[in-house]
């Protein structure tokens, strides 16, 4: 039993923990050699001696909770905590028995020192990043926000933490904003804008990042980061509003322009008429019935293309709105010795206007068959990709060339001898109402093919 003592005396004065036991009194029954230098006392000094007589400023902090909490509940207990009178920082591990303690100890102080420097490197980010800096838990609540943060909402930081993002997200993002954060929430980084709402009621513009806070492998909480872009959004607003105008005033110098052509001559030939003693010729009448009904056609389309009109969408099934379309224009294909083709997968159904969908591919189909007066033929694929459902409508006429392709939708812009450009302009027009997307393609001597993408429900 000596030789045991002994030895385990020997390995434990070898280590580089500090260690030391103490008995059911507190009282020091043993001090290894690392525990001298860490405690800068000898063993003399501490063996016998009472650990809190010894060390009274331990009595107020972790160390005393600590000892107590490992000796009262038989517990082991590890803990890390600053000792003042020796400036120094302990990594310690206690383990209880019937006798009483086993203390090991660290020195961390240097470890200690970079960690706190870190932490204030990273907390000095927080606090003076100028953009709006937060965290959440899983829920959505708040857990931190910067001054930044303070001051793009209104709100202090007492009143955050009793909030979650929900009432501070204009209702219409509301819904757009959860999907973001949940998907955050599960470990994907977002980047979005949306509306917040500021503590006095006016809306903000935000881009925001959510990125996942990852503790141990585990998704704990969610970061923000929140820039204020309401600014740029007005200067935005103001551009496209600038746009709009400037494209009233091509648009208004275009209607002038084609509907003063037939104008003149519908009031030169009313001059000829009512100087001449003679009876009207018919051809007078005849060009005048023409001009009238082209300004009838520009007019009508320049309604159809801004009269705001309330639309109603419903699920349609676009193969048989696109069928539809075909037997409508099929004798007008076999006048011009044009053949129409429909292919079509199992396409979903559509939420759309039924009736401007079908304006647009009669249009788009007529287009097709009138650039093949020599005859030929026009293909109509209908499939669908993911959520998108796509309608491509070809044909093999003369093609469009380059500079006059990139002006396709403009009003007024047309490749045909009495075209106002109006159809192709309204047809992009509706597309856009559907959120979808129409794109011209077209090869000189090879054909053009148009596709329309659209939502599937």
């Amino acid at each position: 039993m000596v030789q045991i003592e002994v030895n385990t005396q020997e390995i434990l004065n070898r280590i580089t923990d500090g260690f030391f036991s103490l008995d059911m009194n507190w009282n020091f029954t043993y001090v290894n050699k690392a525990a001298t230098k860490l405690l800068f006392r000898s063993r003399d000094d501490l063996i016998g001696k009472n650990v809190w007589e010894e060390f009274p400023e331990a009595v107020n902090l972790m160390f005393s909770e600590q000892y107590h909490k490992a000796v009262r509940e038989q517990v082991s207990v590890k803990f890390e905590a600053f000792f003042p009178p020796l400036n120094m920082w302990y990594s310690v591990r206690a383990y209880p028995s019937q006798n009483g303690l086993s203390v090991y100890f660290l020195d961390v102080t240097d470890e200690k020192k970079v960690s706190l420097e870190r932490k204030q490197h990273y907390q000095s980010l927080f606090d003076h990043n100028p953009d709006a800096v937060f965290s959440f838990d899983l829920e959505g609540n708040y857990l931190s926000v910067n001054p930044a943060m303070e001051k793009l909402l209104g709100y202090t930081e007492e009143e955050f933490l009793q909030l979650s993002f929900i009432p501070l997200v204009a209702e219409d993002d509301l819904a757009m904003t959860q999907e973001y954060y949940t998907k955050a929430a599960q470990g994907l980084t977002q980047n979005y804008e949306t509306k917040a709402i500021h503590k006095d009621g006016h809306i903000v513009h935000v881009s925001v990042t959510n990125m996942p806070i990852i503790v141990d492998g585990n998704i704990v909480g969610v970061y923000g980061i929140a820039k204020d872009i309401t600014e740029q959004k007005l200067t935005e607003q103001q551009l496209v509003k600038s746009e709009k105008l400037s494209a009233v005033g091509q648009l208004s110098a275009s209607i002038a322009h084609e509907i003063r052509n037939p104008l003149t001559a519908l009031k030169g030939f009313l001059q000829i008429m009512m100087s001449s003693p003679y009876n009207i010729k018919e051809n007078y009448l005849s060009i005048m019935s023409d001009e009238l009904a082209r300004i009838e056609l520009i007019t009508g389309e320049l309604l159809m293309a801004a009269k705001p009109h309330v639309l109603q969408f419903a699920n349609e099934n676009i193969k048989e709105i696109v069928q539809d379309v075909m037997t409508l224009l099929q004798s007008q294909a076999l006048i011009n010795n044009v053949t129409l083709h429909l292919r079509s997968d199992l396409i979903p159904p559509i939420y759309c206007v039924g009736n401007q969908l079908k304006q647009v591919f009669i249009n788009l189909i007529k287009n097709a068959i009138e650039a093949m007066p020599n005859g030929g033929n026009v293909y109509i694929n209908l499939y669908k990709h993911d959520d998108i459902v796509t309608i491509e409508i070809r044909d093999e006429g003369f093609g469009i060339e380059k500079e006059i392709l990139e002006n396709i939708g403009l009003p007024f812009y047309t490749t045909k001898q009495k075209g106002t450009g109006l159809g192709m302009m309204t047809c992009f027009k509706i597309i856009e109402s559907h959120n979808g997307t129409m794109d011209v393609k077209s090869v000189k001597g090879k054909g053009t093919t148009i596709s329309i993408q659209l939502q599937s429900e």
